[in-house]
């Protein structure tokens, strides 16, 4: 790892660390490397840095296994129900889970850590608050309710509520005004925390929109390419 790249990950983090906590000091700053190589998170790690985002399960595995046992993992994928196994038995230090869209998940993970004997993991439930068809997410409240249900009774033992969790449309995430699919999410906060006694984080916001999801109450923001700069597509990584 050169030292110019070292330098150049410091301070793109730097930067956009203080912007997160020029809007909100509490707000957590997730690190979403996917594509880039352990040789930059490891940079990070050495500045401070512990909570880093992977999109794909066995990318996750492979770093996890070669990188510091203290980085608290944020799964941010779309978890498919044979990867909970994977997950749970190879990234012990899995801090999260922010995309958990069906009680059947929830109850797979909470099996498949139960067997491995890990740690708690701290479960988003990931809503589609823009309603498109091609993003993944709980439509119905009263499915969100279920699972609510489910994760605080005595069944589950492994998982902690921690939060819920969106993704902006792209048309309101360029608007540059209000964001519609960020206000439902902190509409439906407001209900389940009244309704439940619970107090959800929210997870909302990525590189081009994190600065409004911030102002509209967002708790911890995933930014990948104004940290780590563009990234390769699957493409370009197996043609090198």
């Amino acid at each position: 790892m050169s030292t110019d790249r070292t330098n150049e990950l410091i301070n793109n983090y730097n930067q956009i660390l203080s912007k997160v906590h020029s809007l909100n000091p509490n707000c957590k700053l997730v690190a979403v490397s996917k594509y880039k190589p352990s040789s930059d998170i490891l940079s990070l790690y050495n500045h401070g840095v512990r909570h880093f985002g992977e999109n794909y399960t066995q990318e996750l595995i492979s770093k996890a296994q070669e990188l510091p046992k203290d980085i608290r993992w944020h799964f941010i994928g779309n978890l498919q129900s044979g990867k909970a196994k994977d997950l749970c038995k190879n990234v012990p230090n899995l801090y999260a889970i922010e995309t958990i869209d069906s009680l059947k998940k929830c109850k797979q993970v909470n099996t498949q850590r139960n067997k491995h004997e890990g740690e708690n993991i701290n479960i988003f439930l990931q809503v589609n608050t823009s309603g498109e068809e091609q993003k993944s997410g709980y439509l119905k409240i009263e499915e969100i309710e279920e699972t609510i249900e489910w994760i605080l009774s005595d069944e589950c033992n492994k998982l902690n509520l921690k939060g819920l969790m969106t993704i902006g449309s792209f048309t309101e995430s360029t608007s540059g005004e209000e964001n519609k699919d960020f206000k439902k999410l902190t509409d439906l906060k407001k209900e389940l925390d009244s309704k439940y006694n619970l107090n959800l984080e929210l997870s909302m916001g990525m590189s081009n929109d994190f600065e409004q999801a911030i102002k509209q109450g967002s708790t911890s923001v995933r930014v990948g390419s104004s940290i780590f700069g563009a990234r390769l597509t699957k493409e370009e990584i197996k043609s090198n």
